[in-house]
């Protein structure tokens, strides 16, 4: 799994989404502390960040984002995700009244 910053993150996951035109993305969000495996102590001054992870079956990626990012970021990824879903969707046509 490759840790990325958030920017090449989103690159990534728009040409992930662009690959599997037909296929599926999976994309995951968990809080975490990214404490280190062997931590004596846990710090409690240390700032919760948000794990995200993308994979599409082969190739997986994850970036970390900090709470002051955080709603810059997901307004990014949504906008991609939208964009990626918007060719998938059909729409349902309306019932006529008679």
């Amino acid at each position: 799994m490759v840790l990325l910053e958030p920017d090449p993150f989103l690159s990534e996951l728009h040409k992930m989404y662009d690959r599997n035109k037909s296929g599926s993305v999976w994309i995951t969000m968990k809080r975490s502390n990214m404490k280190p495996r062997k931590a004596k102590k846990p710090d409690p001054t240390r700032e919760y960040v948000c794990l995200i992870r993308a994979n599409d079956g082969k190739r997986h990626i994850s970036t970390t984002v900090s709470p002051t990012q955080y709603a810059k970021f997901s307004q990014s990824m949504v906008i991609i995700m939208k964009g990626a879903m918007a060719d998938t969707l059909k729409r349902k046509e309306k019932k006529k009244d008679k």
